[in-house]
């Protein structure tokens, strides 16, 4: 059976539908009758399908092109929770249990759409009732999916716009052709390619092959308006030494002239060293997009992993000296070959996951951290105690020295380090400015460090709001997310029975007999403090996770900075012996 839309392209309607999971359970009869029971429509780039709170009335099968989910955040505004691709429905579950809509829809592109109305569906389930209660429980199926992962499903379509001529589009189109193959069949078109081609046979290529690359790589302005037009991802590429200038087209400046399409600046590095400051050069000219450092292949591999859903985001916890551990079960991950692509923390694993995104070897990073922590003794600038104990002029100028001048967005990995802001009440993840100035802030323990002040806000640790940002890494839309969680034991204990503190010169003599009364120290009193508020919310992060890694380190304690190699060792072994025997995440096939 075939019908026509109303381009004037002829289609097979029940090979359309056999190819659908939600129908292919059903007889040639039903689908012949569901066939005659759509409505063929085109939809606009921008427009919107249906709004969030609207009665569910009609379900939807994406013929061509694609369609963004949005849906409400934290502050109310829309956010892209997923993208629809052709080939997939949208609004069947609303329809199935009768739910108004869970978000809005809009077209990412221009598209074409057939509606099944609930007059239509109610017909069909009327008339085949077990073949439509197959397909209403794999509906449901997929709700539950869709829960427990951040994208409906990644882009398949990319545009790749060179900033300028002088810019090696077609080399690392070429390259990221070879990478995105291993996932599934991919085209490369380019200008001559497409000429003179229809809409039907854009249709048709994008439905033959998983992927699609769309190739600016000359001066054909109404072909790069094309590639926009039927683009899931931009690509934005510039030469990362050359001084940042406007972007062509306004179309990538901002998410809501690109339809909010994922946008991602890739700045390609002539050699194998990143430029510092040229990432901040080009996110003025092109800001709120995703950035990627480009040097070699392993790149390209890390960004076609990130684009297309299977990268692999480390999140590691704070804990005091017991992060330390945080290098060896770094150390194991890459002996066991998983992939790093992101890395997100609090506090102490802010500060290892900054070496990780600065592509530290394990050698490099045990000998930064030891003369950090170890040699430096970071806590040792005593004060008056009128904000904290310490100075933290110690630990800046050790951060300083290990990081030096380099901006977050300067590292080779993408990156982020929570902070808790005492003058707004939340968590803050922070991705771009001095990278030594939000460690300092992340791993400002109340009471212990002075708080960061900035802007007229009061930043401290990030563990006394978030400290397993688990939740972060997830709106990222990663494909694994690895958390390391070093904070479970709880190490404080005391060993003496008392409600006030005894005379000082009593407790001079104790120490001076070495008296073992154990007493928790005013230090680790306040470090605990800062972080037993949010081991509740960890638990639910804890389960957002691909891979959980908890290390038992109660016999190390928080501010225990001699126990440095002993930690590394302890997250070593323990994670050796995880990933022995679990199916940890690499590169996804």
């Amino acid at each position: 059976m075939s019908e026509t839309g109303a381009s004037g392209e002829v289609w097979d309607s029940r090979a359309l539908l056999r190819e659908l999971a939600l129908f292919r359970h059903l007889d040639d009869t039903a689908l012949d009758e569901l066939a005659g029971e759509l409505e063929w429509f085109a939809l606009p780039g921008g427009a919107t399908l249906f709004e969030f709170g609207d009665p569910a009335d009609s379900l939807y099968v994406l013929k061509s092109g694609s369609l963004g989910a949005f849906k409400p955040d934290a502050k109310g505004e829309a956010r892209l929770d997923g993208i629809v691709a052709a080939g997939e429905t949208v609004g069947e579950l609303g329809l199935i249990v009768d739910q108004p809509r869970s978000a809005t829809v809009r077209a990412l592109r221009d598209s074409e759409l057939l509606r099944l109305a609930r007059s239509g569906f109610e017909k069909l389930v009327a008339r085949h009732p077990e073949a439509m209660l197959v397909s209403a429980r794999l509906a449901v199926r997929r709700l539950v999916t869709r829960h427990t992962t951040t994208q409906l499903t990644a882009s398949r379509t990319f545009a790749i716009l060179p900033h300028d001529a002088g810019v090696p589009v077609r080399d690392f189109a070429a390259r990221l052709r070879t990478t995105l193959a291993l996932y599934g069949d991919c085209a490369l078109i380019d200008a001559a390619g497409a000429r003179d081609q229809t809409s039907a046979w854009f249709s048709a290529l994008e439905a033959s092959v998983r992927f699609v690359l769309y190739l600016d790589d000359g001066g054909d302005r109404d072909w790069r308006e094309l590639c926009v037009r039927q683009a899931d991802c931009l690509l934005l590429l510039a030469q990362a030494g050359e001084p940042a200038s406007a972007w062509p087209e306004s179309a990538c400046l901002d998410a809501e002239s690109a339809l909010h399409r994922p946008r991602h600046l890739v700045l390609l590095h002539q050699k194998h060293s990143i430029e510092p400051g040229a990432a901040r050069r080009w996110l003025d000219v092109v800001p709120g997009v995703q950035h990627h450092h480009v040097r070699h292949d392993r790149d390209i591999e890390r960004v076609a992993r990130l684009l297309t859903g299977r990268s692999i985001g480390l999140v590691l916890s704070g804990g005091g000296a017991r992060g330390f551990a945080h290098i060896g079960v770094v150390r194991a991950l890459r002996e066991a070959g998983v992939r790093i692509d992101c890395v997100g923390g609090t506090s102490i694993g802010a500060i290892i996951g900054a070496g990780v995104a600065n592509d530290w070897s394990d050698e490099e990073m045990f000998e930064h951290y030891r003369r950090a922590f170890v040699v430096g003794r970071p806590l040792k600038d005593y004060t008056f105690p009128f904000i904290a104990l310490v100075a933290g002029r110690r630990v800046a100028k050790l951060l300083r020295e290990q990081f030096g001048p380099r901006d977050i967005t300067d590292l080779a990995l993408p990156f982020f380090c929570v902070t808790s802001n005492l003058t707004a009440g939340r968590a803050e993840a922070h991705r771009s400015g001095p990278l030594w100035f939000w460690l300092r802030a992340s791993c400002a323990i109340p009471g212990i460090l002075p708080p960061v002040f900035h802007r007229g806000q009061v930043y401290v640790d990030g563990a006394v709001i978030n400290n397993l940002p688990v939740d972060v890494m997830h709106a990222q839309g990663v494909g694994e997310i690895v958390a390391v969680d070093i904070s479970a034991d709880d190490v404080l204990h005391a060993e003496v029975e008392e409600f006030a503190s005894p005379p000082w010169w009593q407790l001079a003599w104790q120490k001076l007999i070495r008296q073992r009364r154990q007493r928790p120290g005013i230090l680790s009193i306040l470090l605990r403090s800062g972080m037993v508020n949010s081991e509740a919310a960890s638990l639910e992060r804890r389960a957002q996770t691909s891979l959980l890694l908890d290390p038992a380190l109660a016999d190390i304690e928080l501010l225990e900075w001699k126990a440095y190699e002993r930690a590394i060792e302890a997250g070593y072994t323990y994670a050796q012996k995880i990933l022995g025997r679990a199916n940890a995440p690499r590169e996804l096939p």
